[in-house]
């Protein structure tokens, strides 16, 4: 065990001496997740990109996509027209929560190419996709200020604020994804969650849904931390 011990030690030690701006990025990211006050200003950028989800699969699907409407609340709402059962209304419902987390991964994987200004534009181009189908003032106000936020830093920012905005912006969505997940218990006792729609249109029981997305999301946060500290 105390090797075990020293070789996790001398290995934190090279990650420190090696990756800072990377581990920064993720302590700052945490911190915005888990601290409840900053929670609650910047979790509608994670519903965008669970809405947005929800909003492409349903399009590769097959379906007929009528809107996106985001609330003050953080909450969102995407709706499509089609089937009422059948795999493209279970994948459609199935595209949220997952979302966020893939979206970090890729942007991961931009951060570790070292194309990070490839990595803000892709994300202005599906915030811009995003807008066209959004239905509500205010969520065009919200995607319209976070696309303002990532074009500023796109177009004026130095290459070193661009690499920690995007290392930040990842291991936000990774992170945010994982807390999304963990508020989904108390959506599920309101009885109109993804998971309670999945488990009301399939045979797989709620819990089985959640489950699920808990595994995506946590598997996301080691993929891209292996992509982003080990590279």
């Amino acid at each position: 065990m105390g090797d075990g011990l020293a070789t996790f030690q001398r290995t934190l030690s090279a990650l420190i001496e090696q990756r800072p701006g990377v581990l920064l990025a993720a302590a700052l990211a945490l911190v915005v997740v888990m601290w409840t006050a900053a929670w609650r200003w910047t979790r509608i950028v994670v519903t965008i990109a669970h809405e947005g989800g929800h909003a492409l699969v349903a399009v590769i699907a097959g379906r007929g996509l009528t809107g996106i409407r985001l609330h003050a609340d953080t909450s969102g709402l995407t709706v499509s027209t089609g089937d009422r059962r059948g795999p493209g209304l279970v994948f459609t419902f199935l595209g949220g929560y997952p979302a966020p987390s893939l979206l970090g991964v890729g942007g991961a994987l931009l951060v570790a190419a070292d194309q990070t200004a490839l990595m803000l534009w892709i994300a202005i181009v599906l915030l811009v996709a995003t807008l066209v189908h959004v239905r509500n003032a205010y969520g065009v106000f919200v995607v319209l200020a976070t696309g303002a936020l990532v074009g500023a830093v796109a177009w004026w920012g130095e290459p070193r604020l661009q690499d920690g905005f995007a290392a930040v912006l990842c291991w936000f969505l990774l992170f945010g994804g994982v807390r999304a997940v963990h508020e989904l218990r108390r959506s599920r006792r309101r009885g109109a969650s993804d998971a309670d729609m999945l488990g009301a249109i399939t045979w797989v029981p709620r819990g089985m849904w959640v489950l699920l997305f808990w595994l995506l999301a946590a598997t996301a946060v080691i993929v891209a931390a292996g992509i982003l500290l080990f590279r």
